[in-house]
């Protein structure tokens, strides 16, 4: 790999793969994910690593890398021989920090224990599970093609094989779901005993099956008491929260979303993947910082020019830069430094210093000792909060 420029004044660089395709489209998602019995696996992890040479083209891409995550659709579709080959063409292509995280989703019952073992020799070392429920009934209303038993034995399979951090994603405010149904889904998740939990409410969102069709949905405040039950469960079985939807054990906090949140580079790779990457950061100029998104559809991204994988290029202006830091940090529980602004956008603290100090007087965030951290009323309010730092705002 070439080197790049002395970009140490530029945050952590990590990369993510999008995998695009699932078995089945489910009613309530919104991803970039397409339905189809024959995904053309080998063409398209070449086209990746295609990718990823132009984007290393960018001199500002040539630093190393902090994680690796494998997001879909359906990565657990890849047959292991094509994540392997993935990932040592990425390890071929740039320099990876330490015991980097490497991280691939899976649907439980898509992976056979071959296809693990696989997984597991290509360096993959966190699995992120989409159990969504552990009742059949909630698991047929949300169209996923899984049922609880599938959980339960993929965990034992994927425990087996030497994996030892693991993520479950799970939802409540399901359909027709109550209080104790919420409490009995999540106790059974913890009862598995996984590193991480990711719970959080399903929305409907634009676009999908269930916004057009709106599936008999708990109240909005009983919603609220699942989420606030949930907390409580989840914080007594040792899980704790530092995102809005992210538990986890001591150690075992997502270093590869971390990344994001504390608004990070990261590279984007394959068919609608989103990038950020800090070009310019030198303290006598304005910082540059430029997000890309490639092609969205499989098919055309797959036949485009290899210099023409990228559909969109936005440069980010001063008020989107502050708005972006604060719409990801101040999803953490504990918020995020003052420094952090100068540190990932060359600004001051005091360009939105006014807007802190507004939103501190009416409770919703806190200011104190080099630290700013969204309330509990913040957190329950976040995006009025978030709202606040709108650039038209």
């Amino acid at each position: 790999m070439t080197d790049g420029p002395d970009l140490g004044c530029a945050p952590p660089l990590s990369i993510y793969v999008h995998l695009p395709w699932c078995v089945s489209k489910c009613p309530y998602c919104d991803f970039n994910s397409h339905a189809t019995s024959d995904p053309p696996f080998a063409s398209y992890v070449t086209r990746l690593l295609v990718d990823l040479d132009q984007e290393l083209e960018q001199p500002a891409a040539r630093r190393p890398i902090v994680s690796i995550y494998l997001g879909g659709g359906t990565p657990s579709l890849f047959p292991g021989t094509e994540i392997e080959r993935l990932l040592a063409g990425i390890r071929a292509r740039v320099d990876l920090v330490g015991a980097a995280e490497i991280t691939l989703e899976a649907n439980p019952g898509t992976g056979d224990a071959r296809r693990f073992e696989a997984y597991r020799r290509a360096g993959i070392n966190r699995l992120s599970l989409g159990v969504q429920s552990l009742a059949a009934r909630r698991l047929s209303a949300l169209g996923r093609i899984h049922d609880p038993h599938d959980v339960v034995e993929t965990v034992r399979l994927v425990r087996s094989l030497g994996f030892d951090n693991l993520n479950l994603d799970l939802m409540f405010g399901l359909p027709e779901q109550d209080l104790a149904a919420a409490a009995l889904d999540l106790e059974h998740a913890i009862a598995l005993a996984p590193e991480h939990l990711s719970y959080y409410q399903l929305t409907l969102e634009p676009g999908t099956v269930f916004a057009a069709h709106p599936p008999p949905l708990p109240d909005p405040d009983l919603v609220a008491e699942m989420g606030e039950q949930g907390l409580e469960h989840l914080t007594r079985a040792g899980y704790g929260q530092y995102e809005v939807s992210a538990h986890a054990r001591t150690g075992r906090r997502c270093r590869h979303n971390l990344n994001y949140w504390q608004f990070g580079d990261y590279l984007g790779i394959g068919a609608g993947a989103h990038g950020k990457l800090t070009h310019s950061c030198d303290a006598d100029t304005p910082w540059r910082v430029r997000r890309t998104v490639k092609r969205r559809q499989p098919t055309a991204y797959l036949e485009a020019p290899p210099d023409a994988l990228i559909a969109r290029r936005d440069d980010l202006n001063e008020p989107d830069l502050i708005f972006e830091l604060v719409l990801n940090a101040l999803r953490l529980t504990d918020g995020f430094a003052l420094d952090l602004v100068k540190r990932t956008t060359g600004l001051s603290w005091s360009r939105l210093a006014a807007i802190a100090t507004s939103a501190e007087q009416d409770g919703l965030l806190l200011v104190l000792d080099g630290q700013v951290r969204p309330t509990a009323v913040g957190r329950r309010f976040l995006d009025d909060l978030i709202g606040r730092f709108l650039p038209e705002a």
